[in-house]
């Protein structure tokens, strides 16, 4: 499974289509789900909205680099391409990748594929 930490509904859209194309298995969580999503069951990526209205994002992601639950978890934030310091400040609090938004959407079916789980075990769910 992917969890999608994004609100922006034209950004879920894309990601519900790619993840359709890509057969990935995706569910959109808020910043305060992510961690209890991620507690009962494993998720191979957070994909994260660095410019989430909660402004939790860089909290976010500190927290679930301090979990367990989290350990084999990669956490890929984007971004706009003029966002140097809120790039850099995800960086330092320990997200995987940070993208600005246009290669985000140009790569989205790839890291989809990337992070999917294997048809059958979706189908054991």
């Amino acid at each position: 499974m992917i969890l999608a930490v994004v609100e922006d509904l034209i950004f879920q859209s894309k990601i519900d289509s790619a993840a359709r194309a890509a057969g990935a298995l995706v569910k959109t969580v808020g910043p305060g789900e992510v961690l209890k999503d991620l507690e009962k069951a494993p998720a191979a990526a957070v994909l994260i909205d660095l410019n989430h209205r909660s402004g939790a994002a860089l909290d976010t992601i500190r927290t679930l680099k301090q979990s367990p639950a989290a350990a084999s978890t990669r956490i890929i934030g984007y971004l706009s391409h003029v966002q140097a310091e809120l790039a850099a400040a995800a960086l330092a609090a320990g997200c995987d990748q940070v993208m600005a938004r246009s290669a985000f959407v140009q790569q989205l079916r790839q890291i989809l594929r990337a992070y999917a789980e294997p048809k059958a075990h979706e189908a054991s769910q």
